[in-house]
């Protein structure tokens, strides 16, 4: 296909990423991972997403798809980011914060600095959400100590027509080149450690950033568009919805084995406006990705959807085609973990306790596997890291998820294979006791034939 070409992934890679995903079952991995190393600039086969390395740790994407597990895989949102001091030394070789998204080789390091440092389960691409809003037409600037900007947001629906490219020139492949480019290239380099997860805004949240044109407390602008101009809210929720389809469908063909889809404000709409505006094109968006990547013979990768603060809609979400239910830190977690289903869940530690004692940490990183338990679930953040916190007590989260889910599963095994051991031994004494008396009763019934027909024969004579 010409989208794929145009980034030089060759059509017969299609089928070829679903299959690297089969390596063998998880073995513990060191995080001593010499392979990882900083290289300079992509080589030629390094960019082409084909011959990818045979994973080695598949944990995440069984926990995904609710397969058993040795242990609670864990990642953690913004782990590849400003907590740590190496990639500040990658930001300011870039320059600024979107020529480093838009550099692959940049990219990729700042990607694989956490993998290096930390027994992570899995990577995320580093990018942003916002490259949705730049492939349609706008500009977004990220200011330090502001965050993410739009010089012109848009006003009303005349200027939306007016300044948006046309949906029919909206061309990801073209726009969005360095994202697959960055994932192809992180796939080669990552040398099969773990697997490479992709990402995306939700619509409702990319119109809220659009249309706000910055990050707001309860984003009133754009929620007007809902209640002032329906029609027109739904037009630009369909372009967004159709540019993060074609975005999510050419990051797996570059290379992504799992996909996560970010609805941050969610939880400001009303559930009306949120069923209405939010919802259904979270569905399209799970359901026409794997749509298509069936129809290019790829095995569809599990996708992961947080839509955070609206953890009241997991049954609502139960007949979508998302297979992890991501949750913001103020769910109640055995409320959820009842209602989610056939989903797997993943969240959702206060942020906050990161910045606790190593103890704390701990204390509540087994609470939090307790409370989910080790299967059908990824431990992770309620949110994602700050600035401030410490590699080292994020190192202790993870260490402690890994240990604590191990120790449980290996108990759960051992309870079981008791059980197993007294129920058998109970139902083979039953076994033997039901065997004794038909033995003894066939030996009685075989006496007393014998009698009759000695008493028989004798009455002959």
């Amino acid at each position: 296909p010409k989208e794929i070409q145009r980034h030089g992934v060759s059509s017969s890679a299609f089928s070829s990423n679903a299959n690297q995903q089969k390596g063998g079952h998880f073995q513990r991995m060191s995080t001593n991972r010499p392979a990882l190393d900083k290289k300079g600039p992509a080589t030629e086969p390094e960019t082409k997403a084909t011959d990818f390395p045979i994973l080695k740790n598949d944990l995440i994407l069984r926990a995904a798809r609710g397969e058993r597990v040795e242990r609670t895989p864990i990642w953690v949102h913004r782990q590849a980011g400003r907590y740590l001091k190496e990639y500040w030394g990658t930001r300011n070789e870039a320059g600024d914060f979107f020529s480093l998204c838009r550099t692959p080789h940049l990219a990729c390091e700042v990607t694989l600095q956490p993998i290096r440092r930390l027994d992570l389960d899995a990577a995320i691409i580093f990018s942003d959400i916002l490259v949705i809003p730049q492939a349609m037409g706008l500009e977004v600037q990220m200011i330090k100590g502001f965050g993410p900007s739009f010089p012109e947001p848009l006003k009303d629906p005349e200027d939306m027509q007016r300044r948006l490219l046309a949906p029919d020139k909206i061309d990801v492949y073209e726009k969005l080149g360095y994202v697959f480019k960055a994932i192809t290239l992180t796939r080669h380099r990552l040398e099969g450690e773990v697997p490479l997860i992709g990402f995306a805004g939700a619509p409702w949240t990319v119109m809220a950033y659009m249309v706000e044109g910055k990050g707001a407390k309860s984003y009133y602008k754009a929620k007007t568009w809902f209640y002032k101009y329906p029609k027109s809210s739904h037009e630009l929720l369909n372009r967004i919805t159709n540019a993060t389809v074609d975005y999510l469908v050419g990051q797996v063909l570059a290379g992504a084995q799992m996909l996560e889809i970010f609805d941050s404000w969610a939880g400001d709409l009303t559930p009306e406006i949120f069923r209405e505006f939010s919802l259904k094109y979270l569905k399209r968006i799970a359901s026409e990705v794997k749509s298509r990547l069936r129809e290019k013979k790829v095995a569809p990768v599990p996708m992961t959807v947080f839509a955070r603060g609206a953890e009241w809609a997991i049954p609502e979400l139960q007949d979508s085609e998302y297979d992890v239910v991501s949750l913001n830190w103020t769910a109640f977690r055995g409320h959820c973990r009842k209602v989610a289903g056939k989903l797997s869940i993943q969240g959702n530690l206060e942020p906050a306790v990161l910045l606790a004692e190593p103890e704390q940490i701990r204390k509540e990183a087994r609470k939090m596997v307790d409370d989910f338990g080790p299967y059908r679930y990824i431990a992770n953040l309620g949110h994602g890291m700050l600035p401030s916190m410490k590699p080292d007590h994020l190192a202790v989260l993870v260490d402690e998820v890994h240990d604590y889910s191990e120790k449980l599963i290996k108990e759960k095994k051992e309870r079981w294979f008791h059980d197993t051991l007294v129920t058998s031994a109970h139902g083979v004494a039953k076994f033997l006791a039901i065997t004794s008396g038909v033995l003894a009763a066939s030996l009685a019934g075989g006496l007393v034939i014998d009698s009759f027909r000695n008493t028989n024969q004798q009455s002959k004579k």
